[in-house]
């Protein structure tokens, strides 16, 4: 499964060449209670063709009767969902209100291009700050300036600029049954996943729907370009030092924000006691590895360890100095 949001431009840029005109939408702000962010992504040709969320249900439904009712005719605009006013269409049962962008693209070179640039971001290869004029609907792509934030909405400039880069990955090196609800985990949580698995057995046994499959050493996966970006988290849970180890020496010299392997208290000393002879790591680098992964929930499963590892990963890139 990939990241919803890189689902939406991977279907978009389907429909582009298929000569598809659809209507792209993203969220600009939330106030109260909402279940998804800034940012987030929706697009559909028709009531029948659709990909991505908004809300998880209420808001989406709204949107596809009125494209049914061709009330969204103009290149951009902004709606306003959950507000409890004459031009409200719905009130959100959480009572949220929610601020959407809606753009009507039509396919040809230029637009192509675009999305095609959108999807590059998203899969790791570039950011870029996305500025669209909510009155004419053009949409460019220029340079990410210093602390530029995730949705700058200029209103009085009839403006709004995004930054697009990487979505959420998770790397996971060998197959497990914690391998695989902590893949599960991550898939319901919109991670792109990956699963390294060079053993023959066990690539027998990675049958999970959405998860992508590499039947490659971990380590060496790690060393490839593009592998690894700034929002990749890297875990290892084979009890396997031979992979766990290894897997754990690469990952230090990527960019991953979250890098973790399995395994006890004792077990973890004793891998961090490898990891610096054998493997020469430095303090830094030690510093940046989770052992034993995973939030101290008490777990005993391989359900219960998968969720403590998704918790902590979510923490991390949540709430990074905590």
């Amino acid at each position: 499964m990939q990241s919803l949001d890189v689902s939406v431009l991977t279907k978009v840029n389907t429909w582009l060449t298929q000569e598809k005109p659809f209507w792209f939408c993203t969220v600009l702000a939330t106030w109260g209670s909402s279940p998804r962010e800034p940012g987030s992504l929706f697009a559909a040709v028709d009531s029948s063709e659709w990909v991505g969320s908004l809300s998880g249900g209420c808001v989406e439904d709204d949107f596809l009767s009125r494209i049914a009712n061709h009330e969204f005719n103009q290149p951009a605009q902004v709606i306003r969902y959950g507000e409890e006013s004459p031009n409200a269409t719905i009130t959100l049962p959480c009572g949220g209100i929610l601020d959407v962008l809606i753009e009507k693209v039509t396919p040809n070179e230029t637009t192509a291009s675009h999305f095609a640039t959108y999807l590059h971001c998203l899969l790791g290869h570039d950011t870029r700050v996305r500025t669209i004029n909510t009155q004419t609907g053009q949409a460019t792509f220029t340079e990410v300036l210093h602390n530029t934030p995730a949705v700058n909405w200029l209103v009085d400039e009839n403006r709004v600029e995004l930054r697009t880069g990487p979505a959420r990955r998770l790397i996971i090196a060998g197959y497990s049954p914690v391998a695989e609800y902590c893949a599960r985990f991550a898939i319901s949580l919109g991670f792109e996943v990956i699963m390294c698995e060079h053993r023959a057995q066990e690539q027998a046994l990675c049958h999970i729907e959405g998860c992508r499959f590499e039947p490659t050493f971990a380590p060496d996966f790690l060393l490839q370009a593009g592998s690894v970006h700034s929002h990749t988290a890297i875990v290892a849970l084979t009890h396997d030092p031979r992979i766990d180890d290894l897997t754990m020496m690469e990952a230090v010299t990527t960019d991953a924000f979250y890098i973790g392997v399995m395994g006890s208290k004792r077990t973890s000393t004793k891998r961090a006691e490898r990891l610096q002879r054998v493997g020469q790591l430095s303090a830094s680098q030690m510093g940046c590895i989770h052992m034993p992964i995973g939030l101290d929930i008490g777990s005993k499963t391989p359900a219960e360890i998968g969720l403590a590892v998704m918790a902590d990963i979510v923490k991390a890139y949540r709430k990074p100095n905590i």
